[in-house]
C-alpha cells in the first residue's frame, strides 16, 4: 500500500472575471516537481498521490487540479483549450514555481508539450504518463465532426447539460470505461475508490469540462501531426511512459511519439490510461532511474 497523505491547499486563479479555486497537494521535500493528472470526468489531483508520495522521498512534490476538473465547485466557464494552456503556465510560473521535474498524465501531457516546446527550460525535465491528445469521442469516431462541438455547448444548458451529464457519468458506463481504457485489473477499483471518483462526478459545474473533453474540446492538438511537432519541438530531456495493456488507437499515438528523436520511452509490462493511478511504484521507478540517467 502506497501512502497518499500529503499537505491539502488551494490556490485561486483568476480567469475571464472570475476566480476559480483550484486544489493542490505537497508532498516531500527537495528540488520542485509538478505533477499533472490527466482530463477525465473521473480524474482529479488525487490519481497522482501515490506516486507523489513515492517520488516525495527525492523531490517537494505538489499535485494540482485542472481548472474545471477536481472536487471543489466550478464556475459555469466554457472551457476551452487556451483556459487550459493559460492555467498550466500560472500552475508553473506562479504555483510550482520554477519545478525541475513536471510529470504529466492523459491529455495533460499534451498541454505540457505544447507549453514547453514554445517555453523551454534549461535544466528541467519532462515525464509523458500514457500521453493522449484526442478525446474519447473523436478517437472512437475516427475523426472530428462539427456536431461535437454543438454537443460540448449543450453541457452549458441548464436541465439539459445535466442530463446529458448524468449519461456520461451514470455507473454502468463508468463500469464499462475504466474496464476498457482505464484500469488493466477491473477489481482495481474497489467500493472505496468507487466513492471517491463519485465525488469528482458529483462536484458542481463538473459537466461543463466533463462533457467538453469527451467532445474533444479540450484537445490540445486536432492532428497527430501537431502533436509530433510538438515532441520534436522540444529542447528539454522527456520521457514517455505507457502500459503494455493500452487500448490500441491510444497506443498507436504513444507509439507514434516515442519515434521522435529525443523523446526516450519505457514500456512498463501492464497498465492503461491510468498507469500512474494503479501502478504507481511501477511508475516511480521508471521516472527516477531515467532521472539519474539524464542528470
Amino acid at each position: 500500500m502506497v501512502p497518499s497523505g500529503g499537505k491539502g491547499s488551494a490556490v485561486v486563479w483568476p480567469w475571464q472575471g472570475q476566480e476559480v479555486v483550484i486544489g493542490t497537494t505537497r508532498h516531500g521535500s527537495g528540488p520542485k516537481a509538478l505533477l499533472l493528472p490527466a482530463l477525465s470526468s473521473i480524474s482529479t489531483r488525487a490519481e497522482m498521490n501515490p506516486l507523489a508520495a513515492l517520488l516525495a522521498e527525492r523531490f517537494t512534490v505538489l499535485t494540482i487540479d485542472w481548472p474545471g476538473f477536481g472536487t471543489v465547485p466550478k464556475p459555469p466557464v466554457a472551457w476551452n483549450p487556451e483556459a487550459l494552456a493559460a492555467f498550466l503556465r500560472f500552475a508553473i510560473d506562479e504555483v510550482a514555481r520554477e519545478p525541475v521535474l513536471v510529470v504529466a498524465a492523459g491529455h495533460a501531457a499534451g498541454y505540457l508539450m505544447a507549453e514547453a516546446a514554445t517555453r523551454p527550460v534549461r535544466g528541467r525535465k519532462l515525464v509523458l504518463v500514457a500521453p493522449t491528445w484526442r478525446g474519447p469521442l473523436p478517437t472512437m469516431l475516427k475523426r472530428r465532426p462539427s456536431w461535437l462541438a454543438r454537443l460540448a455547448g449543450v453541457a452549458d444548458v441548464p436541465g439539459l447539460g445535466a442530463a446529458l451529464y448524468r449519461l456520461n457519468v451514470n455507473p454502468v458506463m463508468v463500469r464499462m470505461m475504466t474496464r476498457a481504457h482505464v484500469y488493466s485489473d477491473p477489481a482495481w477499483l474497489t467500493q472505496e475508490r468507487q466513492a471517491g471518483k463519485r465525488g469528482v462526478m458529483r462536484a458542481k459545474g463538473a459537466r461543463h469540462a466533463a462533457v467538453r473533453f469527451v467532445a474533444g474540446e479540450l484537445d490540445p492538438f486536432l492532428d497527430r501531426a501537431g502533436f509530433l511537432a510538438a515532441a520534436a519541438a522540444l529542447q528539454e530531456p522527456a520521457l514517455a511512459i505507457y502500459g503494455a495493456d493500452t487500448p490500441p488507437k491510444s497506443r498507436a499515438e504513444m507509439e507514434a511519439l516515442t519515434e521522435v528523436s529525443g523523446i526516450a520511452a519505457r514500456r512498463l509490462p501492464r497498465g492503461k490510461l491510468s498507469l500512474h493511478e494503479e501502478f504507481p511504484h511501477e511508475v516511480a521507478a521508471a521516472i527516477l532511474a531515467w532521472v539519474a540517467e539524464v542528470a
